[in-house]
């Protein structure tokens, strides 16, 4: 087994004021040629959006967007016509595919939007773009480790991208274990992020924030050392 350790405290970060962005992997003006990119795993920026501020209308192509709120509101409208507000407990997918432009914003009000949006290179290019947000707190079973983003529409664990990709949440009581087992032979390996508490994560002590890239293996075990809130993200390999 081989683990790459992230801290916190390494990541790129920038303060622009409204925004207070955090860059696990090389991300705008923060590059690293040692942090490019785990497996198909391209981007995890973990970003708080201060009350009535955001992003305005951009666009992206070719990627997987995983949004996951953590706290606040976050309105999003995009150029196919869609508009919503995605909250804890739902996740936002979109395809870029093709081109598509976005915007999002946290709702006004005193409480700022705090998000990871997360990056996964597809497995083709040229994809219709697409856009969908879930609900998904009730596949979260408290002590289980529970699939909410998989490479299968329709297969009750949530949404779906164009990827052998799982994005799977744990949330963990104090002093508990549980193990991850690999959900594909040619997986590259496991991103594991700390959202919250203490946790030793295959053998390594991992606090708030810190993330966890895990390979060479088919499972490895998960401790949670204070209670745990952690986002594993499973992927292949990419050329």
């Amino acid at each position: 087994m081989e683990t790459i350790l992230h801290k916190a405290a390494t990541r790129g970060h920038f303060d622009h004021g409204w925004l207070q962005t955090y860059h696990t992997f090389s991300f705008a003006n923060y590059y690293d040629p040692a942090r490019v990119n785990f497996g198909a795993l391209r981007v995890l920026n973990d970003d708080v959006v201060a009350p009535g501020t955001g992003f305005g209308m951009h666009p992206h192509r070719d990627m997987e967007i995983v949004t996951v709120p953590l706290h606040g509101t976050l309105e999003h409208e995009d150029s196919m016509g869609h508009a919503s507000a995605i909250r804890p407990g739902e996740i936002q997918v979109m395809t870029a595919g093709t081109g598509i432009h976005h915007s999002e914003y946290a709702e006004k009000g005193d409480t700022p939007a705090e998000l990871l949006q997360i990056w996964v290179i597809p497995d083709r290019r040229n994809l219709s773009p697409r856009y969908e947000n879930a609900a998904v707190a009730g596949l979260v079973r408290r002590g289980e480790i529970c699939t909410v983003v998989s490479p299968y529409p329709g297969d009750g664990h949530g949404l779906w991208i164009h990827q052998q990709a799982w994005f799977s949440l744990a949330e963990m009581d104090r002093d508990t274990r549980t193990v991850y087992t690999m959900k594909s032979g040619d997986s590259y390996g496991v991103y594991a992020f700390l959202i919250e508490g203490e946790a030793n994560i295959a053998g390594t002590d991992l606090s708030h924030r810190d993330g966890l890239g895990i390979s060479g293996t088919d499972s490895f075990e998960i401790y949670a050392v204070g209670d745990a809130r952690i986002l594993l993200i499973e992927v292949p390999e990419v050329e």
